[in-house]
């Protein structure tokens, strides 16, 4: 279905871009991420990780994330979590473009769930929920 959806973008000249924020060296995060690269490219969907040193200040990971957010070939944001002692969490989830968080972390998005509005449910949830099915 996924797939579909991105061939129908494609044809109108669009391609879906993710980019995925690691920051440290996490071997389970590693993993992880490496996975959704490798779903969003089976679906033919652009996919890159920015992997960030461990030491990484905040500073330069809300700076990358401002970058993201103002690139327009840019469709969707994650943001690996956990995040290295020095970078807030919530600094850093608050900083995603709401139209572009992916997991729904950003607090606009989890008040839109919250009411059921339309918006991005995360990624965990949403996938036992298909199982389910």
């Amino acid at each position: 279905r996924l797939k579909n959806q991105v061939n129908d973008l494609k044809e109108y000249g669009f391609t879906p871009k993710l980019s995925v924020i690691l920051v440290g060296n996490d071997g389970a995060s590693q993993s992880y991420v490496k996975s959704k690269k490798k779903a969003a490219e089976k679906i033919g969907m652009i996919s890159e990780i920015i992997h960030l040193d461990e030491s990484t200040s905040e500073e330069v990971v809300l700076s990358e994330l401002n970058r993201l957010n103002n690139d327009d070939t840019v469709s969707g944001i994650l943001v690996q979590v956990p995040l290295p002692k020095q970078v807030s969490e919530q600094k850093v989830l608050e900083a995603i473009n709401p139209e572009k968080d992916v997991d729904g972390f950003h607090p606009i998005n989890i008040g839109k769930l919250y009411i059921d509005e339309q918006t991005f449910v995360p990624c965990t949830p949403l996938g036992i929920m298909e199982i389910l099915k």
